[in-house]
């Protein structure tokens, strides 16, 4: 179905594999469509309880292919018609979301893996903000989701100096969920996933909604929408699975509906 990335779908996770790995999965015209078109089915099909971006090869996503860069590009169209579409289409995704960073995340790759939910980080990973090195600034939601993970003067300093952050240090600065040691990736990534995907589901939307409207509304507003999100979380067949668990003193089965 698809030309620059791979999608299966395991066990409840489904995986979006950005496959151009001899340009270490640059961003291209076809690999935003191919990704919009990929997240909305995720969305659509119930079977799928938690979506994971991971990279062919070596690197995660070295970010836009200069390649396909001319001086005559409207740099500002490109984002309101194919990169901002593509991460709003990410945001709206009511399931669990995790990039499993397997190497370098760089400029527009960066701002994939800030998108997502939970960040899963290979030892030998890495993060650049690398849009200061050809004169531009970070986009695709960059700033936005940085500045909310790491404060003002730290989303400054990575954005200006554009320095690589190796995992540790995405690490210590809250960047990343957790870094996995290389020869245990798969392993470690396929139990988190899998974990995600085994949770209720539909509580799992229900949070993020309110995560995303926490800061834009007013307190009383909030608390409106936290009783119409609670409503709705406590009609789930979830809800009555885990309240019958608990009663019983066993693990809960959740359906993720």
């Amino acid at each position: 179905m698809y030309e620059t990335i791979e999608y299966t779908l395991t066990g409840g996770v489904a995986t979006i594999t950005l496959s151009r790995p001899d340009k270490l999965n640059a961003f291209n015209r076809t690999m935003i469509r191919e990704i919009s078109a990929a997240v909305k089915e995720a969305g659509k099909d119930h079977q799928v309880r938690c979506l994971v971006f991971t990279g062919a090869g070596r690197g995660f996503c070295s970010g836009q292919d200069l390649a396909d860069v001319d001086e005559n590009m409207d740099h500002g169209q490109v984002l309101r018609e194919q990169y901002g579409p593509m991460i709003k289409q990410i945001m709206s995704l009511e399931k669990p979301v995790v990039a499993a960073v397997n190497g370098v995340a760089a400029g527009a790759g960066f701002s994939l893996a800030l998108a997502c939910d939970f960040r899963l980080a290979s030892e030998k990973s890495s993060f650049v903000n690398a849009f200061i090195h050809v004169g531009l600034i970070p986009d695709s939601g960059n700033l936005y989701f940085l500045q909310n993970l790491v404060g003002y003067s730290k989303a400054a300093e990575l954005s200006i100096l554009g320095e690589k952050i190796p995992a540790d240090k995405a690490l210590e600065l809250g960047l990343v969920t957790k870094v996995i040691p290389a020869d245990s990736w798969d392993e470690e990534t396929v139990e988190f996933t899998e974990h995600l995907a085994q949770l209720p589901t539909k509580a799992i939307g229900l949070i993020k909604r309110n995560l995303k409207q926490a800061n834009s509304v007013s307190f009383e507003e909030y608390l409106e929408a936290e009783a119409q999100g609670q409503r709705i979380a406590g009609l789930t067949k979830d809800h009555q699975e885990g309240v019958q668990a608990f009663i019983e003193k066993r693990k809960p089965s959740f359906i993720g509906s």
